[in-house]
């Protein structure tokens, strides 16, 4: 199997420099060019339509990174667009909330297990701060253990330049699966530890999504009551896509607290902390939360109909279907190419890592990705995938195909020794 030829970006590229020089490295964190691989992937896309984005430079993708998985259901959706362009005609941005507030909220309550009160946000740093901040709150401790990635705010990420090490070192970080470390923790921090935020499909810093190892969650709730912290899940990812409720309905252990975004409005800034009245309420006034954008309510009314849709179209169901197949189709394809490689995540969260770290491990990684961009499908080396509802069988199918040609190029070129 030969190379594709590289695909056409001067544009992006153009864009790209012209960025440089008016923003610090050009454009922010994940999206920087280093992340993907540098010279091949597009920097600046035009549009998307279905499951597929443009380019700058008119190169039609296929994408299953989805915005990094705000978008659950497609590109360019007409309902979503036309409910928010009738709001747009009220007015979205005032002093005081508007009802549609009330609206959300209420049908929060109803779908997510521990959602007895709501508070709405816009990212999804912005719910886990708040989630962090109300459990200190509700507790009067200062500790949070944390396991995967909760955003970049100063709680949530390792000592660096602007974090101060006063702040960081009050995050102890656990890994994913493990009773014994997670009890070790808490042990060491008797008294200290206000919660514990954890992603309930597990998505541990620089490793690939799994799910829940039997009993692993129920586990972690009742550690979390016999020493008394405040038990948060990050369901930023996994809310509207695991399951309506999030992982915390599909695998049947309720959090304290718990945070929603990405694919609550089909790619729309809004996100959720929801949790137990009893904490959520030191809100009121002990804790202080609030920012001049959280009640815009363009975004609810996009959230409102994409989980209108959602619902009618049992996407949700759909989706762990065709992701079903595809992971199979996916691992078979994968022992057949005898490359060191593994398949991992859920059905709507697919993955492939490669597991033999030697001399060519990067190397290898680099061209597999290299191949993917030029054959169209837009994936990212670091990050887990998304099927959304708008993908094809036949989208899938070419991803498939892409995948296969791209494992052919590289057990030909770089061959394990």
């Amino acid at each position: 199997m030969e190379s594709k030829p590289k695909l056409d970006l001067r544009k992006s590229m153009e864009m790209f420099e012209e960025a440089q020089k008016l923003s610090p490295g050009g454009l922010m964190g994940i999206r920087r060019p280093y992340n993907f691989v540098v010279g091949e992937y597009p920097v600046f896309i035009e549009k998307g339509y279905g499951g597929h984005i443009i380019d700058v430079d008119g190169n039609d993708y296929i994408d299953m990174l989805c915005g990094y998985g705000p978008i659950i259901l497609g590109y360019d959706e007409d309902e979503i667009n036309q409910a928010v362009i009738e709001q747009m005609a009220k007015g979205f941005c005032f002093s005081l909330v508007q009802p549609i507030q009330n609206d959300l909220q209420r049908r929060l309550t109803k779908l997510i297990p521990s959602a007895e009160m709501v508070i709405l946000v816009k990212t999804g740093s912005d719910a886990t701060g708040v989630a962090i901040r109300v459990a200190r709150g509700y507790t009067d401790k200062p500790k949070i253990l944390r396991c995967g990635y909760h955003g970049w705010h100063d709680w949530c990420v390792e000592t660096q330049g602007g974090v101060p090490e006063q702040i960081s070192n009050l995050t102890i970080e656990f890994p994913y699966g493990n009773l014994d470390a997670l009890e070790k923790a808490l042990e060491e921090n008797k008294g200290e530890v206000a919660g514990i935020i954890i992603t309930p499909v597990g998505h541990p810093l620089n490793a690939p999504v799994m799910a829940p190892p039997e009993g692993y969650l129920q586990g972690v709730r009742e550690l979390a009551d016999k020493y008394k912290a405040v038990l948060i899940f990050d369901e930023i990812r996994s809310g509207f896509r695991v399951a309506m409720g999030g992982a915390q309905e599909r695998y049947g252990v309720t959090p304290d607290l718990s945070t929603f975004g990405k694919a609550m409005a089909n790619g729309y800034a809004i996100s959720a902390c929801v949790g137990r009245e009893e904490i959520m309420k030191v809100a009121e006034k002990k804790v202080f939360i609030s920012s001049t954008f959280f009640p815009n309510s363009l975004e609810m009314v996009a959230a409102m109909k994409c989980i209108d849709i959602l619902e009618r179209e049992k996407v949700i169901d759909d989706i762990w279907a065709r992701g079903r197949t595809f992971l199979d189709r996916l691992k078979k394809m994968v022992d057949e190419s005898g490359v060191p490689a593994e398949v991992s995540g859920i059905p709507p969260m697919p993955f492939l890592t490669f597991n033999k770290v030697d001399d060519k491990y990067a190397e290898r990684r680099q061209a597999f990705y290299t191949q993917t961009i030029r054959r169209s499908l837009f994936i990212q080396p670091y990050h887990h995938w998304y099927i959304a509802y708008r993908h094809t069988n036949k989208d899938l199918d070419v991803a498939l195909n892409a995948i296969g040609e791209s494992l052919e190029f590289i057990k030909k070129h770089y061959p394990v020794k």
